[in-house]
């Protein structure tokens, strides 16, 4: 990370994806949305050939995705078999692909391995090889007893590139949950005590995580699936009221620049429900979880939607908006 195309990202909408009813995926939308977006990203006009820019025979593959909501809120598994599908064709062998994250019991409330190819893996870090003892971050902030923050076994010990399968969520403590949070706290452990307070250190955490090696070189694309998400109470979504369905997918190889376009989206729906932006650190708006899971004015935490520009001071992206080359594809 930032990649190949630094400040970089192909913005494919497309209305057909998703029902807001139902939540029925349209399989052939996705490979279209995904198809479109990897060939704007790329400058290819083959699929084959974009796909192969990032991958070949010899690697193997993780597909970080996000499923701390599941099954309200999940990277979809329509869309997770279609990048593996993908990635199969470009050569990458189905049992050398390994779908991942933290937990089994969010992972169990989606049917991923009905969409992929055979041969392919589903597996948590709390039931496949689990956290390396030897790669971590230490950092105390608190006085608590455990400072280290170790990274998911299977990155170090498995993967040669990862693709980074975020949602578009806002979140309590960090603003939004996008690819930086989710390429960060989704590879290791023991990252909830960065947010125990009304005043987090997810500013600095998040970027700190996302740099360290070998996550950091080994992250090689983000695609936000932004088919469904959330704009209140992240990242859960345990209320469906406060979901929405932004129909969009964003492609990259800058987390930064991606994550930049996602704040966004998220402060937009919610001016249009008429909640506080993302932003809004008023005192008088902090409140207990449970009224503010309830009320989309209220605060849980002084939320550190900044955590993105910070991450790009490490190197991460670009965050200037300016600078951000957009390719917008409607469909």
């Amino acid at each position: 990370m930032p990649g190949p195309y630094p400040g970089r990202v192909a913005s494919v909408h497309c209305d057909r994806s998703i029902d807001a009813e139902s939540e029925k995926v349209d399989k052939s939308a996705v490979a279209e949305m995904i198809a479109s977006g990897m060939a704007s990203l790329t400058g290819e006009r083959d699929p084959r050939a974009a796909w192969s820019r990032f991958f070949n025979a010899d690697d193997v593959v993780g597909i970080k995705i996000n499923a701390s909501g599941a099954p309200g809120i999940c990277s979809l598994p329509e869309v997770v078999g279609e990048i593996a599908r993908n990635v199969v064709a470009a050569g990458v062998k189905p049992e050398n692909i390994w779908i991942y994250e933290r937990f089994k019991d969010q992972v169990d409330t989606v049917p991923y391995a009905a969409h992929l190819p055979t041969g392919a893996h589903v597996v948590t870090a709390d039931s496949y090889l689990g956290y390396d003892p030897y790669t971590y971050v230490d950092v105390s902030f608190f006085g608590e007893d455990d400072t280290r923050s170790n990274l998911v076994r299977l990155v170090s010990d498995k993967l040669t590139k990862i693709i980074n399968v975020p949602n578009m969520k806002d979140h309590s403590a960090s603003g939004v949950t996008g690819c930086l949070k989710n390429i960060a706290y989704g590879n290791f452990s023991n990252v909830a005590r960065s947010h125990q307070y009304h005043d987090t250190h997810t500013l600095s955490f998040i970027g700190t995580l996302a740099s360290t090696e070998p996550l950091r070189s080994r992250t090689v694309l983000h695609i936000n699936d932004g088919l469904r998400g959330v704009w209140h109470a992240g990242p859960f979504s345990p209320d469906r009221k406060f979901r929405f369905y932004p129909k969009q997918m964003l492609f990259s190889t800058d987390p930064v620049a991606s994550d930049r376009l996602l704040l966004d989206i998220i402060d937009a729906k919610r001016k249009a429900e008429n909640a506080i932006s993302v932003w809004d650190h008023a005192p008088e708006t902090l409140a207990k979880p449970g009224e503010f899971s309830r009320n989309p004015n209220l605060n849980r935490f002084n939320r550190e939607p900044g955590h993105i520009e910070y991450a790009s001071k490490l190197g991460l992206g670009v965050y200037d908006k300016s600078k951000i080359d957009i390719r917008e594809i409607r469909l």
